[in-house]
């Protein structure tokens, strides 16, 4: 399974799970948040660790930033888009706020 599916898996995981989310998003107050995530993530099964995590937001960051425009000097600068964690915890946090 690719760090993509890891991710989503985990998503949906804390969905579901007040709990689990709840610790996820208490991450972003760790000195180190993404490792804290990680570690929680693993704890859960998941074997997840910071660099992944951070290759493959760059990886897909790069293969859309290639779609577009050839991925040129032109391509579109997305921002954030390569950030799983961030991205992954701005989910989370949406769905707290709908509780």
């Amino acid at each position: 399974m690719s760090t993509a599916e890891l991710l989503d898996e985990v998503q949906r995981k804390a969905l579901e799970n007040k709990e689990l989310r709840e610790t996820l998003l208490a991450t972003r107050k760790e000195k180190n948040p993404l490792e804290a995530f990680c570690r929680i993530c693993r704890q859960q099964g998941y074997e997840l660790y910071p660099m992944e995590v951070v290759q493959a937001g760059e990886e897909f960051y790069a293969t859309m930033r290639r779609s577009t425009n050839g991925g040129g000097e032109n391509s579109p600068l997305l921002e954030g888009e390569d950030d799983f964690y961030e991205l992954l915890l701005a989910t989370l946090t949406a769905a707290e706020t709908r509780q």
